[in-house]
């Protein structure tokens, strides 16, 4: 799937823009990093991407993913996985519990413990299948975090800063591990970040303003 925005602009209610004229494509497995300050938008545009765009904000363009428009559609339809800087694993249940969450409904009974296990076997943390997210480590959490959005078989990926609560050395191993595996699924994924540091080596990095994009 590829993604494509075409002229992106969106405004606060009371007229005030954020940002006009955003037109960005981004290839299957191509992580695309859009770098700016606090308050220019960057967590507004994935919540429009993402289909939970506030009610105080008005947009204008288009979102299409593989060809078809999806601005229309609701959240759900969306099959967009979000990593958010905090991990967000539900604390009353145990890891394998977590990832199996995640799972397509069509999957059932036994069938989801075995995928989560196996989920947890790619990353070498299968030992911590009956741990609960808080007797774990933060560098973990995000791993689990990152295999519970891919098990869901999503079609984009969004990444709200996530690596932004990690220490400097995981930081910079998860970064690249995350990208990684988006690449290896083949998921077009937009990064958002206000630290250069978490951009990918070598990809795309597009610095605020963004206005009149192309890229």
């Amino acid at each position: 799937m590829t993604l494509c925005l075409e002229n992106l602009a969106i405004s606060k209610t009371s007229g005030e823009p954020l940002f006009s004229n955003l037109s960005l494509t981004i290839e299957p497995g191509e992580v695309v990093c859009l770098m700016g300050p606090s308050g220019c938008g960057k967590s507004t545009l994935l919540d429009l991407i993402a289909g939970h765009l506030s009610p105080e904000f008005s947009y204008r363009g288009s979102i299409k993913l593989g060809g078809t428009s999806i601005t229309e559609l609701e959240a759900h339809q969306r099959q967009v996985g979000i990593l958010f800087q905090d991990d967000l694993l539900f604390p009353h249940l145990n890891v394998w519990q977590n990832l199996a969450f995640a799972l397509p409904n069509e999957v059932k009974g036994e069938q989801r413990r075995q995928q989560a296990t196996r989920a947890l076997e790619s990353i070498q943390l299968s030992y911590l299948s009956e741990s609960y997210p808080d007797q774990i480590s933060g560098g973990q959490r995000a791993r689990i975090s990152l295999i519970r959005m891919l098990l869901a078989k999503p079609k984009l990926a969004l990444l709200d800063e996530p690596f932004s609560k990690l220490d400097k050395e995981l930081r910079i191993q998860f970064r690249d591990w995350v990208i990684g595996q988006l690449h290896h699924a083949n998921i077009p994924a937009l990064l958002v970040t206000h630290d250069i540091d978490d951009a990918p080596n070598n990809g795309r990095v597009l610095s605020w303003p963004w206005e009149h994009s192309n890229a």
